[in-house]
């Protein structure tokens, strides 16, 4: 695959919902039909080839053209551009023509979308293996989340999974106000987040399960996690439940909407136990809630999991963080990353 850094500007000819599926990372979406016009060709095309192909060019030059009036002065006249489209064929070459005769130096990607869509998943079964992992491991509510963010600040490598899937991996994960990323998009984040990182250097990551949400982690990915060096971390009660107080603050202000998402838990946990976290959300006691979640299901649910995908986790070095806050996991993360990145060297 080409140097996508070697451009300015790279154009994803195809529609907007191509475009959101998945997309180069640095690709801007100019589409030369939307979503209705490429209905509309595509719907023509089962039984008037040629007719469908007047609309579809009739449509891109009316789209090109406003292209190139609204967004190619944003760009240096003597920018190197890069154009694909599903396959490398007639939308590309529309944007093509266009721009080499104004004037632009301009390459079409050999094969589209669909190569580069090869080419990710191809990446994703070797690249992983290319880096070694410490992971965190550690019920929820700990503080593994931050402690990441902190050793990022501190100047460590992170992968952070559930930041790149728009989700925090259990039922109650889903983000307000964000949807997660397709599959495919997830994959063409992680290639580009792994790609960044230099493997003569630890990879510091969470203990993830196979899904996060609807996104599945490459298999590569979770054996080599698998095999890595694990740290088990552990936190007071009383400051994890101060942690889902200031994560999950949408359901303090509607504790009902936590239950509806929890009604999945109900045979797993039974009626008698979900009776009590319902009673409490209707209550509006959220710290005691929020413990009993953790008492009685997530801290046992974790146990299982992290057994079957980490058997010896329980001869792996652990630390109990005291304080969840910024401030306190700052010297944390710098004291974890001298330990461990310089016994990785």
């Amino acid at each position: 695959m080409i140097d996508f850094t070697a451009y300015d500007l790279i154009i994803d000819a195809r529609s907007p919902r191509e475009y959101v599926e998945d997309h180069i990372p640095t690709a801007i979406n100019m589409p030369v039909v939307n979503n209705d016009e490429y209905a509309e060709v595509g719907t023509l095309h089962r039984t008037d080839k040629m007719g469908a192909y007047r609309i579809g060019v009739r449509y891109s030059l009316i789209n090109i053209a406003r292209h190139i009036a609204e967004d190619l002065p944003a760009y240096s006249d003597k920018c190197r551009i890069l154009v694909y489209c599903f396959r490398g064929g007639k939308r590309s070459k529309l944007w093509v023509d266009a721009l080499e005769t104004i004037g632009y130096k301009v390459d079409k990607l050999k094969g589209g979308w669909k190569e580069y869509r090869r080419w990710v998943n191809q990446q994703l079964v070797s690249v992983p293996g290319s880096y070694k992992y410490n992971v965190l491991s550690g019920s929820t509510g700990t503080g593994k989340t931050r402690l990441l963010y902190a050793l990022r600040t501190v100047g460590a490598q992170v992968l952070d999974l559930e930041d790149i899937a728009s989700h925090r991996g259990s039922v109650l994960g889903s983000l307000p106000d964000l949807k997660q990323p397709s599959q495919k998009y997830f994959d063409t984040l992680l290639l580009a987040q792994l790609s960044c990182f230099d493997p003569a250097r630890p990879i510091w990551v969470e203990a993830e399960s196979k899904k996060i949400g609807n996104v599945q982690l490459p298999d590569a990915l979770l054996s080599t996690m698998r095999s890595g060096m694990t740290i088990r971390i552990d936190a007071d009660m009383a400051q994890r439940v101060l942690l889902w107080r200031e994560d999950y603050r949408h359901f303090e202000l509607d504790p009902m909407a936590m239950v509806s998402r929890l009604i999945f838990l109900r045979p797993l946990v039974g009626s008698e136990e979900f009776n009590v976290w319902e009673e409490l959300a209707k209550q509006s006691k959220m710290p005691e809630l929020f413990e009993r979640l953790m008492r009685h299901h997530y801290d046992l649910a974790y146990r299982r999991s992290i057994l079957r995908n980490y058997p010896t986790i329980d001869a792996s070095p652990s630390i109990t963080l005291q304080d969840l806050s910024t401030t306190g996991l700052l010297p944390v993360a710098e004291n974890l990353r001298k330990l461990y990145e310089s016994s990785a060297s």
